[in-house]
């Protein structure tokens, strides 16, 4: 039996995507968006209400950062979070390996809202899967070159951001339950 390992590896992330994650991600709410459930939480903030000194961005609103991140980790809000994904996780794969416009935290231009937010991601998510739907066995199997990940092949990086967008997908479906729980008092037997 022939394998076809560009249609696993897509399906990995397809399959939830369109069935999991994306759906959960409707009616995001600015409140949402923005919405702290912690003191101290990082999040995406206009310009002059940074928290971070090295708060990062090239627009309006910037990301809370530090190096090194402080121990614990701050909680961040959904907008980090989809920050994160649309810069960190798939804005700069996408640069690198399937034509997208260069991408870096602190020269992203991040949204301010939900729905640009969401609308953006949709589009990274695209040229992602079009991407790896791009990417031949051979391709597969070569290195890919990225700092960090050198020895690994490009399946292996196709894996990693997958199992990214999973992880912070599941973040965001937690913190959107959470918002919708918050003030409400616990449901016991």
């Amino acid at each position: 039996m022939t394998i076809d390992w560009t249609r696993e590896l897509l399906e990995q992330f397809t399959w939830q995507w369109d069935t999991h994650l994306r759906p959960r991600l409707e009616g995001l709410t600015d409140a949402e968006y923005r919405w702290e459930p912690v003191d101290g939480c990082w999040s995406i903030r206009p310009r002059a209400e940074a928290t971070t000194p090295m708060a990062v961005g090239a627009g309006d609103h910037v990301m809370d950062y530090a190096f090194p991140e402080p121990s614990p980790a701050p909680v961040t809000t959904i907008a980090w979070r989809i920050g994160h994904l649309l810069v960190g996780v798939l804005g700069q794969r996408n640069a690198s390996y399937f034509g997208g416009p260069p991408t870096d935290y602190p020269t992203f231009d991040y949204p301010a809202g939900a729905q640009d937010a969401l609308n953006q991601l949709d589009v990274m998510v695209a040229r992602w899967v079009a991407g790896v739907q791009s990417l031949t066995p051979a391709d597969l199997e070569k290195p890919c070159g990225e700092d960090g990940f050198e020895s690994s092949t490009m399946a292996a990086l196709v894996l990693h951001i997958h199992r990214e967008m999973l992880h912070h997908g599941a973040e965001i479906a937690l913190l959107r339950d959470l918002f919708t729980w918050r003030g409400q008092p616990a449901i016991r037997p």
